[in-house]
């Protein structure tokens, strides 16, 4: 508790700066910055708890689980929306009935590699969707990303069912990579950029172009895609699927198949179909999967996988 503590500490400190920076600048009137970023403290509060075992624990052996963990999940949303009057009760019934259901998945399903993959399968379907866009309205322009508290929810419940509920092992979860996750993370980073960078340019996906603020937005980048986009897309490509897939079919077709749907994920990256970067993608969840391998368990895919996404970001265009 005292670890989450801090962490807690960190978390709202470095939030309640945020929202300073984004109203004091003009861009987004106080009135609106509080409320959303109040909203956001929450989620965050509540998405940190995944790095902790023994609150996840205590969480899920709460005897009315299935009433808190759906409030959860709409109480931020209900922290920004209110105030901007922006409430919708469509909204609202689709977001608990979401979570219901990711909630009582596994208490009312066996433990099963066809129940895991049906699993899998619920919880892409809102990101593949892009409904948290729709669910979640943006209350300025300047805030239009604020589908983002949608997102983090969902990877939040999503982990939460399957490390708790239905006790699903081999992923290796956490939020801070071991000493052993970083060194091969960063050989496997190393391995795909010279490919990765040749198939971009060849393909027309991007080409190097360095920001000129690169040097401060790489490792806030990094960091940021560490414990969101790498966390999330390495637990359930690479921790769940690519495991589910290789004890059905062996090892070698299981890195290739989730690597496959890896890449098919990203079909809807800007418009639809972008093949493009769905290739890349595929070719990037043959280096992560093998991390995954060498590492046991997602430490290692996640760095290699923040690392690509902190270079395309700021040295790609």
């Amino acid at each position: 508790m005292r670890a989450y503590g801090l962490t807690l500490l960190a978390v709202w400190i470095a939030g309640a700066f945020g929202t300073y920076l984004y109203s004091s600048t003009g861009q987004v009137p106080p009135a609106v910055a509080l409320p959303v970023g109040a909203a956001l403290l929450i989620e965050l509060s509540l998405y940190s708890a995944l790095a902790f075992g023994p609150i996840r624990r205590w969480a899920a052996a709460r005897r009315r689980l299935p009433f808190w963990l759906p409030l959860s999940a709409v109480v931020p949303y209900l922290v920004y929306s209110l105030p901007a009057g922006l409430l919708a009760w469509h909204s609202l019934s689709a977001l608990l009935a979401l979570a219901l259901v990711v909630t009582l998945w596994y208490r009312r399903l066996p433990a099963h590699p066809a129940v895991d993959l049906g699993f899998l399968v619920f919880m892409a379907a809102p990101v593949l969707t892009k409904l948290f866009p729709r669910l979640y309205p943006a209350p300025v322009a300047e805030l239009d990303e604020v589908a983002v508290l949608g997102q983090l929810m969902w990877i939040r419940l999503g982990v939460f069912a399957a490390l708790e509920l239905r006790r699903f092992e081999g992923t290796g979860f956490g939020f801070v990579p071991d000493a052993t996750a970083w060194r091969i993370g960063a050989l496997y980073y190393a391995g795909f950029m010279p490919l990765g960078a040749v198939l971009a340019a060849g393909i027309g996906f991007a080409r190097f172009n360095p920001a000129e603020d690169w040097w401060w937005r790489l490792p806030l980048t990094f960091f940021g895609a560490l414990w969101v986009v790498a966390l999330s897309e390495e637990f359930f490509f690479r921790g769940m699927l690519q495991q589910i897939l290789s004890g059905l079919w062996g090892t070698k077709a299981g890195l290739v198949a989730a690597s496959l749907a890896f890449g098919a994920a990203h079909l809807g990256f800007r418009d639809f179909p972008n093949w493009e970067f769905a290739a890349l993608a595929s070719v990037a969840g043959v280096f992560y999967g093998r991390a995954y391998l060498a590492g046991r368990g997602i430490g290692a895919p996640m760095v290699a996988h923040a690392l690509v996404v902190a270079t395309w970001r700021t040295l790609f265009r």
